[in-house]
Formats: C-alpha cells, sequence, structure tokens
C-alpha cells in the first residue's frame, strides 16, 4: 500500500495556499484577554461618609442632638420614627432635618431580609438631601 502525496502529475513541487492562522488567533485572544483586563469593573455604590467609632463623652453641658430614626422592615416598608411613610414624604423629612441646624443624626435600621434595592434608595435620598450625620444601628446582630 502506496499514499500518493501531490498532484496527479507526481510532481508534489505545488506550492501551499492556505493560510496559516494560528498566529492570528493568539494574537486575538492575547487582545481580547487585555481588554477584558482593562474595563473598569461596574460597582453601583453610594458614596457615604459616615462617622469614625469615637468613645469620647461629650462635655456635661453639650445639648443632644435630636435623633431621627429611619427603618425599613422585610417588607420594604420605610419607617420614619416608627411612622410609616412614602417615598415622597422621606424625601420631604430628609431635607427638612437637612435644613435644620444643628442638623439632627439619622439613625438607619434595615432589616436582614429587605431589600437592598430598597436600602439604597434611602442612603441615596439621605445623600441627595444633604444629610452629614448618618449612621447605621444593629449591625451587631450581623457580627457572627
Amino acid at each position: 500500500m502506496a499514499m500518493q502525496v501531490g498532484g496527479a502529475d507526481g510532481g508534489g513541487g505545488g506550492e501551499m495556499v492556505d493560510i496559516n492562522t494560528t498566529p492570528l488567533i493568539d494574537v486575538m485572544l492575547v487582545l481580547l484577554i487585555m481588554f477584558i483586563i482593562t474595563i473598569p469593573i461596574q460597582t453601583h455604590a453610594v458614596k457615604l461618609d459616615l462617622p469614625s467609632n469615637t468613645n469620647q463623652t461629650p462635655p456635661p453641658d453639650a445639648v443632644d442632638p435630636v435623633i431621627n430614626r429611619l427603618e425599613i422592615d422585610f417588607l420594604n416598608d420605610i419607617y420614619w420614627n416608627k411612622t410609616k411613610v412614602t417615598e415622597a414624604q422621606l424625601r420631604g423629612y430628609l431635607k427638612q432635618a437637612a435644613d435644620m441646624d444643628p442638623q439632627p443624626e439619622l439613625h438607619l435600621k434595615p432589616d436582614a431580609l429587605a431589600r437592598y434595592e430598597t436600602v439604597n434608595m434611602v442612603m441615596a435620598d439621605a445623600q441627595r438631601a444633604g444629610i452629614t450625620k448618618m449612621g447605621f444601628v444593629g449591625n451587631e446582630a450581623y457580627a457572627q
């Protein structure tokens, strides 16, 4: 059994007309990986400066600031000082609180089952209103 290589004339001296695509594919894969690495990660974040944990006691003559409690339950209902409010009412309350001098503290307590979307909306509304004194309450329950 013999294998014939080449054309019918048996010369086999014809040119190879197929292009070698292996280097082209290698270059394209390297470029694809470089583009994937250099694309910035899309993150959705609300930048909010929270106060640092300081254990300093205020001087005895200092007046306690007004504290507003903002709670979000597992049904994504929003409560302002234990009164259920709508998003429009919440924005009004936040604007009023931001305009007060001195600005009252806002204590945010979301339920563990509350949707992130609702909590994020509340924090974004607080930031847009100009709230600077905001803290999270109840996080110690999730520490363990």
